[in-house]
Formats: structure tokens, sequence, C-alpha cells
């Protein structure tokens, strides 16, 4: 049969828009060095750069008791100097080839990561296994950051309007086991009581090869780097690892509020936290797309409603395990949650029925098929997004989280389908039983400022 033009042309574009999208496959050598360091490398020679992240199975959630904080003041304990690096030179080092630096501390992991210029990775992993090796601990570097610490709270926190909204007051209001539930930027007092022994303690149990996950991302030679690896790493003993603490928490049977007054704000601000169902599970992957569909970007459900529709905010932000990380980087029971900030004229009650309208919207009937394959879309841009941020750092945190939680990074590569999975029966399920007012906190931040103001008015 003889086609024309015009026909050919049309089937093309019929093909081309049948065709499935191509899924995102990541590279993925994973292994494990004597000592029990986990290591990850995958190449994308994209760009002449490396990522090289070492995440610590350390966190704020299983800090010691009467430490609070701890995990936090360690992360900058890290950058205080090393056996062949003094203070600071670290950070001179990776800024002096061109790169950049970061660590932060979250609830299961505390994590370390530099982004620089391809040859330059051998010099990064040497210094990583000099600070893993051990650090300049000194009564003279843990006062100096233990005041920075404190200074942190003081400035972040107590001083500042909004400071800890809704970060630290959801999991202490929503949460009863000790471990979810404390004060995870630290109190002063637990701080600066740590001694140099503590200090020591906690670098020669946590921060051992065998608690650790090293993950490389980038533009590199797999042979040259597993020999550096080896020759960097392989020495460092393993420590004795203590039992994990019990994180289970008990079901929530009934809806909390709590209000509390800013000094320092000036609008009042409004805060929801569900809890969600245990991570890789059809259940999780399931709240995966609800988020992605109640609360991520300009046209999900919420910022309609709330935004759009109702005008009580210019915005609302939020998602599971924010704004520490994503819906999988994090080892224990999880909160949804999205937050902003209102005109003292829209009142809470009035606000938790417009929200309560559009989930039981989701509640009382299945979502469309091309609703949900809308949120797939969606979802997929996301992780792409995320996957390139910093020069790979993305991608190295969802590799090194896969690894320290789960053994297994290669799941970085199942997540979409673990979602696509999803039917539009067991979206409403979960919004049946997950979604409701028994299952979630409300925090209500009154504006002290604007209050204040009127007063003296």
């Amino acid at each position: 049969m003889r086609l024309t033009a015009g026909i050919l042309i049309l089937l093309v574009a019929t093909a081309a828009v049948a065709a499935p999208p191509q899924k995102l496959q990541v590279p993925v050598t994973y292994y494990k060095l004597p000592n029990g360091l986990k290591v990850v490398l995958s190449k994308d020679s994209s760009a002449p750069l490396v990522t090289v992240a070492v995440y610590y199975n350390i966190g704020f959630r299983i800090e010691p008791k009467n430490r609070t904080g701890f995990a936090h003041l360690f992360e900058h304990m890290m950058f205080q100097g090393s056996g062949n690096l003094g203070k600071m030179e670290f950070i001179r080092l990776v800024e002096g080839n061109g790169g950049v630096l970061n660590g932060s501390t979250r609830f299961d992991f505390t994590n370390y990561f530099e982004v620089v210029p391809a040859h330059t990775l051998e010099t990064m992993l040497w210094a990583e296994a000099d600070r893993m090796k051990g650090l300049d601990i000194t009564v003279e570097n843990l006062k100096n950051q233990q005041g920075v610490v404190s200074n942190e709270v003081k400035v972040n926190v107590l001083d500042a309007p909004y400071g800890g909204f809704p970060w630290l007051d959801l999991p202490q209001r929503a949460n009863k086991n000790w471990y979810n539930a404390h004060n995870f930027y630290g109190d002063l007092k637990d701080i600066e009581a740590a001694t140099l022994d503590d200090v020591k303690s906690f670098f020669r149990t946590f921060y051992a090869p065998n608690n650790a996950v090293l993950a490389v991302v980038g533009d590199f030679d797999e042979a040259p780097v597993k020999g550096w690896i080896e020759k960097y790493f392989a020495g460092i003993p393993a420590s004795t690892l203590p039992a994990k603490p019990d994180l289970t928490e008990p079901p929530q049977e009934k809806e909390i509020r709590f209000s509390r007054v800013d000094p320092k704000a000036d609008r009042p601000a409004f805060a929801v936290g569900y809890h969600v169902p245990p991570r890789l599970t059809p259940e999780h992957a399931a709240m995966v797309l609800l988020d992605g569909i109640l609360l991520q970007g300009q046209d999900s459900l919420l910022y309609n409603e709330l935004v759009r529709k109702r005008g009580f905010a210019e915005d609302v932000t939020g998602g599971i395990n924010n704004p520490l990380g994503d819906a999988y980087n994090y080892s224990g029971p999880m909160l949804w949650s999205f937050d902003f900030i209102h005109d003292a004229s829209n009142k809470p009650e009035v606000i938790l029925a417009a929200i309560d309208s559009v989930i039981i919207g989701l509640q009382d009937k299945p979502l469309p098929q091309e609703e949900l394959d809308r949120a797939l879309v969606k979802i997929r841009a996301q992780r792409y997004r995320a996957y390139g941020q910093y020069g790979g750092y993305g991608k190295a945190d969802a590799l090194a989280s896969f690894a320290l939680f789960d053994d297994n990074p290669g799941l970085i590569n199942r997540i979409e389908e673990d979602l696509s999975k999803v039917t539009p029966a067991l979206l409403r399920k979960i919004a049946k039983d997950w979604l409701k007012p028994s299952n979630r906190t409300v925090i209500m931040l009154e504006a002290g400022a604007a209050t204040s103001a009127k007063g003296g008015e």
C-alpha cells in the first residue's frame, strides 16, 4: 500500500503520542568493603563533575536522651579538622578546587557532600577518608561549636519570626515516642552540657565505616575509583554499634490541635500533619501520589482551593518528610504535612472546612485514571529535576538513602514501577484510612507582633 505524505505524517504523530514514556534508569554499582562501608557508584558523563557524598546512619531522631541537638552539634564538629587537614581546611580544599560542599542533619542520617570538577575526585575521597579516620576533637573546638550551634538556635528559632514552624512543632505534637517527638534542634542546656568524652565516644561509635555509605555520582571511570576507595577507606576500623532504638509510633486515635503565640510573627500561620503508611509499601506509594495530587504545584487540589479559590494564602507548601527531605530518604514513622501564612480574618475552623472539602472529594469517589496518570507524569518530572540538583547531589542522596536504610540502592529504579501499580481504588482507600481528622495534628500559630502593634496603637 502506498502512503501519502499526509497519512504518513499522521501515523508518525500518532505513534509519537502513543509511545510510552521512557523510564528513568539510573546506573548503579553497589558493593561493601570488609570493614562494612557501603559503596555506591553511578556514572553520569553529562558534565565533567562528580558528587562525593558520605552518609552516616545517625540523625537527630536517634540521638542520645538528655543530649538533644547532639547529632546537629556533631555535624559542625566534622569541619573542625582531621589528621591531615587543619581547622576549616576541608572547606578551603573543596572551594579552592572550584567546588561546593555542605552537610546536614536529618531524621535518620547526617550527611556531607562535595560537588567538584571530575579531575579532583581522588583528592576528595582522600579528604573524606581522613576525617572518617579521626577528627581533631579538642576542648577549644567543642566550646567553639557549642557556641555556634547555640547561636544558630537563638537566631533561627528563638529570635526569628515563625522560627521552628512547623518542622519543630509538628513532630513534637503529633508523635508520642520520645525519639520521634523531642526537640530536634536541641535544648540549649543539653547542647551546652556536652563534654569532650561525649564527643569522642559519639565519633568512635557512629562515624565508623560500618555505619556509613559512600556514594560517588558523576563523570568517572569505575576501576580507578574502586582502587582509590580501597586505598583510603579500607584501613579504617569498624565500630561496635549499639542496638537501634525502637521508633514505633502508636496509632493516633483523635485529632490533636495546638496553638502557640509567636511574638515576632506579624500574620498567623497554619500547619497540618497526617501520619503516613510505612515507607516502600503499596500504601506508601499511594500516599506519594496523593501528595502530588493534593499539594505539589499550582495545579494541585489544595493550592487551587486555598490559594486560587478562597484566597486564604499566597502559597501552600509541604510534602512527606517536609521540609527535611522527600518521601524516601528517611527510615521510621513520618508525617505528610503542609503549611501556609494567612490573614487574621481567616479563622481556623473555616480553613479546616476548606481543607476537608478537598480531601472528602477524594474519599467519596475514585479519582479518574487520567488524573492519576497526570500525577505520575508530574512526579517523574520532579524526580528528573531532583536527581540533577547540584550537579548530581539529588541522585547521590537517593542512592545513599536506599543503601543506608534498605541495603539496596537499586530501589531508585523501582520507584516509578511501584507508583504505576497504584489504582484509583487504592488511592481512595488511603485517602479514607489515613487522611482523616483523627490521624492529623493541627498547629495554629498566632501573630504576637500584630497583637502587640494593635495594643500599642
